[in-house]
C-alpha cells in the first residue's frame, strides 16, 4: 500500500495545499448552456468535465464537482460521472457537492451513493434536519462533510439571515455544528459573496475548515476567502467554478483553464494564508476575479 493509500483525506488535503501553497478547490459545474463551442449533451458535459480535471487536477488542492449536472440526463449521466470520478487522481481530494441532508435512512442510502459507491473524500450536507441527516456520513471513516452555513447565492439571506434568539440563524447553524461535532471532518460552507460575515464567523468558530464558494463570476473576495477558510482543526478551500471553467468557449477552452487555474493559485500564494488560519499581508494584486 502506498503513502497516499495510508493517509486519510484530510491529511492528503494538508499536503496539497502545503505542496501547492494555495488552497484552490476548482469547481466542476458542467452546465449544458455554458459548454465550448462543439460540445453538447450528456457526452459533451462528461467531455467537458473530464478535460477540466486533466487541465487543473495538478494546480488544485481540491476538486467539487456538482453532481446535480450528470444526474439530470439520468442513467447516462451518472455513468458519466463515474468515469469522470474515476480520473480523479488519487492524491487530489474530491469533494461531491450533492447539498444532500434527509432523514436517517435516507441520509445512510444518500452516504453509500456518494461516499460508497463513488468514493468521494467530501460532501456538502444541509442541517436542515438536524443530526439525523449528517451523521450516516460521518460513519464513513476519515471522510469529510461540509454543512451549509452561509451560502454565497444572492437570495441566501432571505433564511439565513433570520434572527433567532438575538443572532443570525446561520451563525447559529455554525455554532450546533462545531459544538455537535468538535472533529477535524466537519467543515462549514461559507460564501465569499459576504466577506466582512465571512470574517466575522470565522473568528466567531476558528476551529472548523470552511469552503468558500462565491469567487469569481459571484464577486466574491479572493484574498477575504482564502485569509478565512483554514480552521484550527482543519485546512479549508476556496472554489473558483466560472472563473475556470469558462475561461474560454472557443477551441482552446481545455488549455485557457488550466492557465486560469494557475493564474487563481499564483494570487492565492502570493497573498495567501498559513495552514492554521493566520493571515500574511495581503497582495497589492487584485483581490477580485
Amino acid at each position: 500500500m502506498s503513502a497516499v493509500d495510508r493517509a486519510t483525506p484530510l491529511d492528503r488535503l494538508r499536503a496539497r495545499i502545503e505542496r501547492l501553497g494555495a488552497p484552490l478547490c476548482v469547481g466542476i459545474d458542467p452546465h449544458p448552456d455554458a459548454l465550448p463551442a462543439g460540445l453538447s449533451g450528456v457526452d459533451g458535459i462528461e467531455r467537458f468535465a473530464r478535460g477540466l480535471v486533466e487541465a487543473t487536477a495538478e494546480t488544485a488542492a481540491a476538486l467539487k464537482i456538482n453532481v446535480a449536472f450528470f444526474e439530470a440526463f439520468g442513467s447516462a449521466g451518472l455513468a458519466a460521472l463515474e468515469r469522470v470520478r474515476a480520473d480523479v487522481p488519487r492524491d487530489t481530494f474530491l469533494v461531491l457537492d450533492a447539498k444532500r441532508g434527509d432523514i436517517g435512512s435516507t441520509a445512510e442510502r444518500q452516504a453509500e451513493a456518494l461516499l460508497g459507491h463513488l468514493a468521494a473524500d467530501a460532501v456538502t450536507l444541509s442541517p436542515y434536519l438536524g443530526e439525523d441527516a449528517i451523521e450516516p456520513f460521518l460513519a464513513f471513516e476519515d471522510r469529510v462533510v461540509y454543512v451549509l452555513a452561509r451560502t454565497s447565492n444572492p437570495s441566501a439571506g432571505v433564511v439565513q439571515d433570520l434572527v433567532t434568539e438575538g443572532v443570525p440563524l446561520y451563525r447559529r447553524v455554525a455554532q450546533w455544528v462545531v459544538e455537535r461535532w468538535p472533529d477535524p471532518r466537519v467543515g462549514l460552507v461559507v460564501g465569499a459573496t459576504a466577506p466582512d460575515e465571512l470574517r466575522a464567523l470565522r473568528a466567531h468558530v476558528p476551529d472548523p475548515g470552511f469552503l468558500v464558494p462565491g469567487v469569481g463570476a459571484q464577486g466574491g473576495d479572493l484574498m477575504a476567502a482564502v485569509e478565512s477558510c483554514a480552521g484550527r482543526r482543519a485546512p479549508g478551500l476556496v472554489n473558483l467554478s466560472r472563473a475556470i471553467a469558462g475561461a474560454s468557449r472557443g477551441a482552446d477552452w481545455q488549455v485557457a483553464a488550466g492557465l486560469a487555474a494557475e493564474r487563481v493559485r499564483d494570487e492565492m500564494r502570493a497573498g495567501g494564508a498559513t495552514l492554521d488560519g493566520r493571515a500574511r499581508p495581503p497582495s497589492p494584486a487584485a483581490h477580485r476575479l
